[in-house]
C-alpha cells in the first residue's frame, strides 16, 4: 500500500468538515502547534482593499516584524516555503552550491526541491566539524534553527556557522519557522539576525496565533532583491494576511510556550505509567513513525505496513475518534509523520491531561486492531 498524499489529506479534511456540520467545531482539538488564527477587527476589514491594504499594513508589519525578528527590513510572504523558494531563486545561480546545516535530518523538502529547480548542488550537514564552504562555488548557506520535530540548534554552532560564511562573504539565510519563538522563549537564544545572519524567515502560525504565512527579515538590499522575485512569482502576502500577522505579532506572548515547557514532564510521566515511551519535546511529546511501529511490535502484532502508513493511520484514528488533530493526517506532501503533541497549543485548554493520555492509549489499541484486520485502506482513504 502506497501513500496517495492528496487523497489522504482530503480524507482528513472531510472528517473535520463532517464534525463541523455536526456542530462539533468547538470539540476539535488542534495540538499541532500550528493552530494559527486570524484576528482582524471591523475597522481593519474596511481597509483590506487591493491598494489601500498594502499602504496601511505594510507599514505596520515593519514595526512589529522588526521587534520579533530584528533586521533592517521586513517582507511578508504567503508561506514560509514561499520565502525559502524566493530566496533561493534570487540568490543561487545554476552550478553553484547551497550548504545547509540543521540540527537533525530531514530538512524541510522545499529547500532541496528549490535547489534542484535552480540546478544548484545541495549539501546537508548535521555535524559542524564537517562543513566545507567553497568560496568559489558556495552561493548560500542555510541554517535551520529548529527542525520540524523541534530539534533546536546549539547557539554556539549557530554563531560558528555564520562566522565561517562571513569569512567567505557568503550570505546566510535562516529557516526559523518555529525557532524564532522556540529558540528564544525556551533557550533564550538571540534572533538569527542579531547573531549575524543576513536573512531569516519564520512561520506566523507556528507556536503563535497568526495566519498561515511567512515573515522574512534581513538586510535591506537582499530583502529588496527577494521582494522583486516574490512579486514576480505571486508569492507575496496579500493585505488580509498581513493584517492578521500584525495583530498576531502584537498579541504574541511567550509565556504559554514556557508554561508548556514546565508541564511536559507531567505528561511524560503519565505516558510512562501507561507503558508508553514517547520522546520529550520542549513543549510536549512525540511518537516518531518508527516509535509507533515499535509500540505495535511490542504487542506481538506483525504487520507489513510501512512506518509512514502506520503513523498516518494513527493520526486518522486520533482525529476521527477523539477530535485531536495531528500533522500526519493533515500535513502537506512529505510533511513529518511524527505524532507530535504540542501542549502550548491554545486548544490544550479544552482538555485535561488525562483525556489526552486516554486518547493516546486507546488509539494505539485501535491501531492494533487495524493491523490485525489489515484494514488500513478504509481508514487512510
Amino acid at each position: 500500500m502506497q501513500i496517495d498524499e492528496i487523497r489522504k489529506r482530503e480524507k482528513a479534511l472531510k472528517i473535520i468538515n463532517q464534525k463541523i456540520k455536526n456542530d462539533q467545531k468547538n470539540n476539535l482539538i488542534d495540538l499541532t502547534g500550528l493552530t494559527g488564527g486570524f484576528e482582524v477587527n471591523s475597522d481593519e476589514m474596511k481597509l483590506l482593499e487591493t491598494y489601500v491594504g498594502p499602504a496601511v499594513f505594510d507599514e505596520k508589519i515593519q514595526e512589529v516584524g522588526k521587534k520579533h525578528l530584528s533586521g533592517e527590513k521586513i517582507l511578508p510572504v504567503n508561506r514560509t516555503t514561499a520565502g525559502i523558494v524566493a530566496t533561493i531563486l534570487t540568490l543561487v545561480a545554476p552550478k553553484t552550491e547551497i550548504i545547509h546545516f540543521l540540527p537533525k535530518k530531514p530538512a524541510h523538502p522545499s529547500i532541496p526541491r528549490t535547489a534542484k529547480l535552480v540546478k544548484a548542488d545541495y549539501v546537508e550537514y548535521t555535524d559542524i566539524n564537517e562543513i566545507k564552504i567553497n568560496p568559489k562555488k558556495t552561493s548560500l548557506v542555510i541554517i535551520t534553527g529548529t527542525t520540524m520535530d523541534y530539534e533546536v540548534i546549539d547557539v554556539t554552532d549557530f554563531k560558528q556557522i555564520i562566522k565561517k560564511a562571513k569569512e567567505f562573504n557568503v550570505p546566510v539565510f535562516v529557516d526559523d519557522a518555529s525557532g524564532a519563538r522556540l529558540r528564544r522563549s525556551i533557550y533564550d537564544q538571540p534572533t538569527a539576525i542579531d547573531m549575524g545572519a543576513n536573512l531569516a524567515v519564520t512561520s506566523t502560525d507556528k507556536l503563535m496565533d497568526g495566519p498561515r504565512g511567512g515573515l522574512m527579515a534581513g538586510d535591506k538590499k537582499l530583502i529588496d532583491q527577494i521582494k522583486l522575485t516574490v512579486n514576480q512569482y505571486g508569492l507575496e502576502a496579500q493585505a488580509p494576511l498581513v493584517a492578521g500577522m500584525v495583530n498576531a505579532l502584537k498579541a504574541y506572548n511567550p509565556e504559554r510556550i514556557r508554561t508548556a515547557f514546565k508541564q511536559k514532564d507531567e505528561l511524560y510521566i503519565k505516558l510512562n505509567e501507561a507503558n508508553l515511551n514517547p520522546e520529550k519535546t520542549p513543549t510536549g511529546f512525540m511518537f516518531k513513525k518508527e516509535d509507533i511501529k515499535k509500540e505495535i511490535l511490542k504487542r506481538d502484532i506483525q504487520t507489513s505496513m510501512s512506518d509512514d502508513i502506520l503513523a498516518i493511520t494513527y493520526s486518522m484514528l486520533l482525529l476521527k475518534n477523539f477530535n485531536i488533530i495531528t500533522i500526519p493526517a493533515l500535513g502537506m506532501p512529505e510533511a513529518s509523520r511524527t505524532i507530535r503533541i504540542d501542549w502550548s497549543s491554545k486548544d490544550s485548554n479544552k482538555i485535561s491531561m488525562d483525556y489526552l493520555i486516554n486518547s493516546i492509549v486507546e488509539t494505539f489499541n485501535m491501531l492494533e486492531t487495524i493491523c490485525k484486520n489489515n484494514s488500513f485502506e478504509k481508514i487512510v482513504y
